[in-house]
């Protein structure tokens, strides 16, 4: 299951030294990880503390079978009123994907999820910021395939930051093609 690292090697090195005119292999830009969080945000306001944690039990256990890695908690850092919101309460999770996981992640991500989103139509190069990072928004978890429809009670949302070494936009957007992301034209 190492396309996507066989063809970095073999094909999207020798493109992007050609392009960008690198002298080294090593300076070619990229992937170096993927960061994936999800907000708990409105589904645990006005619940009880019983309710908050099999919701958050519950979206754990997703976002653990999507990546294939234990999340880790975030809470919050001070208590706002406005949304009814405490110091110390659970507010969302994160996963830091690297190596062999980032690879697997990214491969499902790129033949399987993305395909079966609803209304996709490629990656807008908006999504990709001045540092060559490319950050994908799911409005649902349905798309990803560990995720069984039938028994998902609440949908919820996450996102993906993949972030790599590239200098510049340009970089980004030339080294997500080369590897097959769907971009848009």
């Amino acid at each position: 299951m190492a396309f996507l690292k066989e063809k970095y090697n073999k094909e999207v090195v020798s493109k992007m030294m050609e392009m960008f005119g690198y002298k080294n292999k090593m300076a070619v830009p990229k992937i170096t990880s993927v960061v994936v969080n999800v907000g708990f945000g409105k589904q645990i306001t006005d619940k009880t503390k019983e309710e908050r944690e099999k919701i958050q039990n519950h979206i754990l256990e997703i976002l653990t079978a999507i990546t294939g890695q234990k999340p880790s908690l975030r809470k919050a850092r001070k208590s706002i009123a406005g949304f009814k919101l405490r110091e110390g309460l659970p507010i969302g999770a994160v996963v830091t994907l690297r190596r062999q996981r980032m690879n697997d992640f990214l491969e499902r991500l790129i033949s399987l999820s993305l395909p079966r989103t609803r209304d996709f139509k490629g990656i807008d190069k908006k999504s990709i910021d001045n540092s060559g990072n490319l950050t994908i928004g799911f409005k649902d978890v349905s798309s990803f395939p560990e995720v069984k429809f039938e028994k998902e009670k609440e949908a919820f949302s996450l996102e993906a930051t993949i972030k790599t070494t590239a200098k510049n936009k340009d970089e980004g957007i030339q080294l997500f093609k080369l590897l097959g992301f769907p971009m848009k034209m």
